[in-house]
């Protein structure tokens, strides 16, 4: 029997300049990964979404486990139908698997965001798991094709409201980042033109004391 199979959906973004989101995630993959070894899911993947950022860094110790990455998502406003493409390319690529976790950063406020993990099961797992129960039930098209109906319908909506979630956080740490690094700047500016004006004043009072002490040489 072929041990228990994980996929782990790491949400990170294509640009930088926004805090920790990016690192945040990264950490938080490396840390699941240490864990997976000693679960009942010890064969693990990583698929990176939005992921350049995340894939960048992920290669560089990860790259035997990072089988797909999922680019430019962003260049087109985010809706339901973007995060079921999404979901679709990973069912697409990832092959099977019993277990999918999402991990991403949920908004708390502009300054503030939670790494999160959410969880969707594969039919395969609640067919095992709830199969009992469902049994008692006349399913039109089968129980198993319904339950992969779900579970397919549950990625795609967990995938959307992480992508919704990290995107908002994205925004909030960019807005904050931006914000300390204008004033940063604004600081930087105001200690440079303070320099620059007491040189111009040293400058103009050294002429002055030379003007003068050649008036005085003259009339001495």
């Amino acid at each position: 029997m072929e041990p228990s199979r994980n996929l782990t959906v790491a949400l990170t973004s294509d640009k930088g300049l926004c805090g920790g989101v990016n690192s945040t995630i990264v950490k938080y993959i490396r840390a699941m990964m240490k864990v997976a070894e000693d679960s009942e899911y010890p064969r693990t993947d990583i698929l990176a979404v939005n992921g350049e950022k995340g894939r960048t860094v992920l290669q560089r110790d990860q790259s035997e486990k990072l089988i797909l990455n999922v680019a430019d998502t962003q260049k087109v406003a985010l809706n339901f139908s973007v995060a079921s493409l999404v979901a679709e390319k990973i069912l697409e690529n990832a092959g099977d698997f019993d277990r999918a976790q999402i991990v991403f950063n949920k908004y708390a406020s502009v300054i503030k965001y939670i790494p999160t993990i959410s969880t969707v099961m594969s039919a395969k797992v609640l067919t095992e798991k709830l199969g009992d129960k469902l049994d008692q039930y006349d399913w039109e098209d089968g129980m198993e094709d319904a339950l992969q109906d779900l579970s397919e319908l549950q990625l795609a909506g967990v995938m959307y409201n992480s992508m919704l979630e990290n995107a908002t956080s994205e925004m909030g740490a960019r807005m904050s980042a931006m914000d300390n690094s204008t004033r940063n700047a604004s600081d930087m500016l105001g200690k440079l033109t303070l320099l620059y004006n007491r040189g111009r004043q040293a400058a103009i009072t050294t002429e002055l004391i030379e003007i003068i002490s050649g008036a005085s040489a003259l009339e001495g």
